[in-house]
């Protein structure tokens, strides 16, 4: 899963969310590797010829474009939400791409759990709601994902109230 709660500290709960990375840099290291090769696998039939020269400025061309693509990729993935539960304020911070954060509180005592099944922008839209703002959290979650998020954040909310 690509969220964890964090050993508890005493009476406060911690949780972190992220979204899946399947290219890591050694994976990307690896792509750009073999892609290179194998798009410079014909050039060796024009080698030593004009054409060489006509064809490399388009061929490298590709293999930044398909490099400066991953990279933003890899940026606009770094997004991490942080959330905090205690008996008086739950906190959820989300730090996205460009060192942009966003940051909400309520009383865990009035904080809804809502799965949207339909009704959101993706499946099994997961939001949090209280002190009169509903924002959403695991957005880059599957619907799976959010559903088992939602049990154990409903769980640790009644714990919290419930001491």
């Amino acid at each position: 899963m690509p969220y964890e709660w964090l050993p508890p500290v005493g009476k406060t709960r911690k949780m972190q969310l992220w979204p899946h990375r399947s290219l890591g840099v050694r994976g990307f290291v690896w792509f750009i590797a073999v892609t290179s090769a194998l798009i410079a696998l014909p050039l060796l039939a024009v080698i030593g010829s004009p054409v060489l020269w006509g064809l490399l400025p388009f061929l490298l061309l590709a293999i930044w474009g398909i490099w400066f693509a991953l990279r933003k990729n890899g940026r606009d993935r770094d997004i991490v939400e942080d959330m905090t539960l205690t008996q008086d304020l739950v906190t959820l911070s989300r730090h996205g791409p460009g060192d942009q954060r966003q940051d909400w509180q309520a009383n865990p005592h009035w904080v809804r759990v809502t799965l949207h099944d339909s009704t959101g922008p993706v499946p099994k839209y997961l939001t949090l709601a209280g002190d009169g703002r509903e924002v959403e959290i695991g957005a880059f979650l599957t619907p799976e994902e959010r559903l088992s998020l939602r049990d154990e954040l409903q769980r640790a909310l009644a714990e919290m109230r419930d001491p």
